[in-house]
């Protein structure tokens, strides 16, 4: 009896293991849920096209979005936008705005908000694509100067917003 049992656990753990290898779809450890298929990204240029432009945004998200595909997956990168899946887009919204407003009218905190809209397209699959806006922020104190917090808000911001970018892009939440 006890080795019919140990026969049946075998076969039901490889009968769920080979239809793994049948879902033609390969997982990573990151959550990523990366077709066969695909094994080439690119990142294209996302011009800044917010009212208030940050000289450097643009530039910092590409490269920060490049290196977390980079770590995060075992695809190739490619240029000229030409890779399996692609990221490209435009940063369409960067504002402040004073929050936690206390009974004299004045503000406790501030809001940073960064909004990107990102076009991903599978090549390979097409049922993935997606063209959204992604928008993320970080509160600070009104006691801190906005000019030297400045950089390490938007880092932090754009951490997040990425971090969701490859969440829908290659988790499929």
């Amino acid at each position: 009896m006890k080795t019919l049992k140990i026969l049946v656990c075998t076969l039901v753990i490889l009968l769920f293991c080979d239809s793994c290898k049948l879902a033609s779809v390969k997982y990573s450890m990151t959550g990523a849920s990366i077709s066969p298929d695909v094994k080439t990204y690119s990142v294209d240029y996302f011009p800044n096209r917010a009212l208030l432009v940050v000289p450097y945004l643009s530039t910092l998200f590409r490269e920060k979005l490049t290196e977390y595909l980079r770590t995060k997956t075992s695809l190739k990168e490619m240029t000229d936008n030409n890779g399996d899946i692609r990221f490209e887009g435009e940063i369409v919204g960067y504002y402040q705005k004073p929050i936690d407003i206390q009974r004299d009218e004045i503000a406790s905190s501030n809001r940073l908000t960064i909004e990107i809209r990102v076009k991903y397209t599978n090549i390979k699959d097409d049922k993935y694509d997606f063209d959204s806006r992604f928008s993320n922020y970080e509160d600070y104190s009104i006691d801190v100067d906005f000019d030297s917090a400045e950089e390490g808000l938007i880092t932090k911001i754009l951490d997040k917003i990425i971090e969701d970018i490859y969440n829908k892009a290659l988790v499929n939440w």
